[in-house]
């Protein structure tokens, strides 16, 4: 085995990996939780003052770490994905622009800004914070529902559309019927927008209210308006990440029939399930059962033999069927 292999193996997440190699992605992942804590922490100015040169330290370290980690993945993408006539430098540009190697980036990207270009350190922290996204190469529910989001990007926009539009609507008419009593709040359009979100997005707060009767009635009917506009992304998100689960056992059982075609699994097929089932974010113990299952239904039946006529009640249930 390439050390090229023998890295991508080490990198790549998978319960079933051998322990040494699960220590990395453990490490690797604990690292991740760690850098959270530590820039959450580094938000506090008194923590910051007295623990600086700890936090900048264990920053330099991390990013050590992430880097080479990222450099390695982008040097061992070309064992994760066929090249089709590609040049190796191709295919890693390609992983270069997946989302997962984004995130991997972007994990990065902030320190090294940071050393030329003169940010806010809120900004800069805040950018740090996108670590947390790199918790979506250990979690498969993390994966599929950012493939969700992007699946459902189209309906999740046209959600967004309507929101704008009665946040539109309800600040135009809420600042119709209340600007004139009170045009410190509702004074115009913008000021009406407040209330608009807030009334919208069923939070209520309370510190800006209609006085008025027409006033009163209209805020209610936005109130029920908005409990139906904030249900709506959930739905489609709930919908989605049904469909999307739905989709990855679909893909893994037609596979399954097809290497069950001719009644058996050999090595080269089970290691195409595995890599498979990877790719899909299933877990080890569903994917035997979806196994399981197809192996029943493929199984042929035993040929039952009529103790009268010696014909085969099979071939007898067939006939009548």
């Amino acid at each position: 085995m390439t050390l090229r292999k023998r890295t991508a193996q080490m990198l790549e997440h998978d319960s079933s990996k051998a322990p040494k190699d699960r220590l990395i992605n453990f490490a690797l992942l604990i690292l991740i939780i760690l850098n959270v804590i530590a820039i959450t922490l580094e938000s506090v100015k008194t923590l910051h003052a007295e623990y600086h040169a700890l936090f900048w330290k264990f920053e330099v370290f991390s990013v050590i770490i992430f880097t080479i980690e990222y450099l390695a993945r982008v040097w061992c993408s070309v064992e994760q994905n066929s090249l089709h006539n590609k040049s190796m430098f191709a295919v890693r540009i390609k992983y270069m622009l997946s989302p997962m190697a984004l995130v991997d980036l972007i994990a990065i990207l902030p320190f090294f800004l940071g050393l030329y270009v003169t940010m806010d350190l809120r900004f800069l922290r805040v950018l740090r914070l996108l670590r947390l996204f790199k918790l979506t190469r250990y979690s498969p529910a993390l994966g599929a529902l950012l493939d969700v989001i992007y699946k459902e990007s189209g309906a999740l926009l046209s959600a967004l559309v309507i929101l704008l539009t009665m946040l539109v609507i309800s600040a135009s008419g809420i600042h119709l019927l209340e600007g004139d009593i009170q045009p410190d709040v509702f004074g115009s359009i913008p000021d009406a927008m407040w209330w608009s979100i807030i009334t919208l997005t069923t939070v209520g707060y309370g510190d800006v209210a209609p006085i008025t009767p027409f006033g009163k009635l209209f805020g209610g009917f936005i109130g029920l308006i908005g409990v139906g506009m904030v249900a709506l992304p959930a739905a489609i998100l709930a919908s989605g990440f049904a469909q999307s689960i739905g989709r990855r056992k679909s893909k893994y059982t037609k596979f399954i029939q097809h290497i069950l075609s001719d009644g058996k699994i050999d090595e080269v097929e089970r290691w195409q399930m595995e890599e498979l089932r990877k790719e899909l974010g299933l877990e080890p113990e569903e994917a035997l059962r979806l196994l399981d299952r197809m192996m029943r239904k493929s199984k042929p039946k035993e040929e039952q033999i009529c103790p009268h006529c010696g014909e085969s009640l099979n071939l007898k249930t067939k006939k009548n069927g």
